[in-house]
């Protein structure tokens, strides 16, 4: 616990979050917790991105503790976008998921989050991750950090949201009208992207396709 400030001086501020996450119980074991750490005070929670987003823009707290996956509307990765994508002050978005594929570490950091951890963390590493954001600093899970680094020694392609959503579509097993019919575009630009996405993976079949995605973690 931080002792209490010397004379003559003023205490610092606590970080002020909001909670999002949709799992109920979850929402409420990380409330009860953070309502015992020291210089960080609960300023809301929610259970949808969309509801996040309402409270962050009325309530303006300091950090947004963000889940990725939450049932019905945006995930927490559109969240975290329009969250941070203001031209005025926004909040700092700390991740904190189950989930640590390279696709959702990828994509939670481009859409403007400060941090990724994991729930598996201490909660003193939680609450120290908190502080970290609130001043702008990044904060990564152990395992999270140690796959960034990897990735920056060996780049993984570079594939577009497009291209993205159709590899997925392929590793279910579809063909090319399937998926066509599945992200309402035509077939012949279904052939495009997918001769795009064999250039850029260094292969020549679905299959291979496929492989190379699962072991580069190209898919969510």
């Amino acid at each position: 616990m931080t002792g209490p400030a010397a004379p003559g001086t003023t205490a610092p501020a606590p970080v002020r979050i909001l909670v999002c996450d949709d799992h109920v119980v979850v929402r409420a074991g990380l409330l009860a917790l953070l309502d015992s750490a020291p210089g960080i005070e609960v300023a809301g929670e929610a259970g949808t991105g969309e509801e996040a987003l309402a409270l962050a823009a009325r309530l303006a707290p300091d950090v947004v503790l963000m889940d990725l996956q939450l049932g019905e509307g945006i995930d927490g990765v559109e969240a975290t976008r329009r969250l941070t994508a203001g031209d005025g002050p926004s909040p700092h978005v700390l991740v904190l998921t189950t989930y640590d594929t390279d696709a959702d570490i990828t994509r939670a950091i481009e859409a403007g989050a400060t941090g990724y951890l994991l729930k598996a963390e201490r909660p003193e590493e939680l609450f120290a991750a908190i502080h970290a954001a609130a001043r702008g600093r990044t904060a990564l899970s152990g395992p999270v950090a140690s796959r960034v680094m990897a990735n920056m020694r060996s780049p993984r392609p570079s594939l577009t949201d497009r291209e993205r959503d159709i590899l997925a579509q392929l590793a279910t097993g579809l063909g090319n009208r399937e998926i066509a019919r599945a992200l309402f575009i035509s077939e012949a630009t279904v052939k495009t992207h997918l001769r795009r996405i064999y250039d850029k993976l260094g292969v020549d079949t679905r299959a291979g396709a496929v492989a190379v995605a699962k072991e580069q973690r190209l898919l969510p």
